[in-house]
Order: C-alpha cells, then sequence, then structure tokens
C-alpha cells in the first residue's frame, strides 16, 4: 500500500519535512516513490507547498495519508477557500 507521509529532513531542533509517496513498509526517512512537497513549521507563518496535480492522482490510485498530513492539507484548503471572501 502506498502511504502520502512526512519525510523528517533538517538538523537538530530545526525540523523540516518533506512530502512523500512511499511503500507503507518503507522506514519514515527511507526510499520513497515520489517527493510531492515541503512542510517547514519553523517558519512563521509555516510553509505548506504540494504539488497538488500529484497529490490528486496517488489519491486517485488508492494512497492513504497519515492523520498529521491530512490535517495539514483540510487547514490548506480551508485558508485557500477563505482568501477570495477577504479580497
Amino acid at each position: 500500500m502506498v502511504k502520502i507521509r512526512l519525510a523528517r529532513a533538517g538538523t537538530k531542533k530545526r525540523p523540516f519535512y518533506r512530502v512523500i509517496a512511499s511503500d507503507s513498509r518503507s522506514p519514515r526517512d527511507g526510499r520513497f516513490i515520489e517527493q510531492l512537497g515541503i512542510y517547514d513549521p519553523k517558519k512563521n507563518p509555516a510553509v505548506f507547498d504540494v504539488k497538488q496535480d500529484r497529490l490528486e492522482y496517488w489519491l486517485s490510485t488508492g494512497a492513504q495519508t497519515t492523520d498529521t498530513l491530512r490535517r495539514l492539507i483540510l487547514q490548506r484548503r480551508k485558508a485557500q477557500a477563505e482568501a477570495p471572501k477577504a479580497s
């Protein structure tokens, strides 16, 4: 099964994450199929950038997201939905 999850990068106390599609049996920071984006929680505001078309592709093929990544995606969609109202 393919999982879409975060892989930690960066240094000690300076986390930086890659959004990846990988086999569920692979370790967190191990082999992956494709890098879909990045997440940098240390920036203010936090940076969450993902290739939307590739994310939709993997979800359409049956890939599952982790709980943390699902929460980040929902927050991003909510922020995008509210942005046109403020303009």
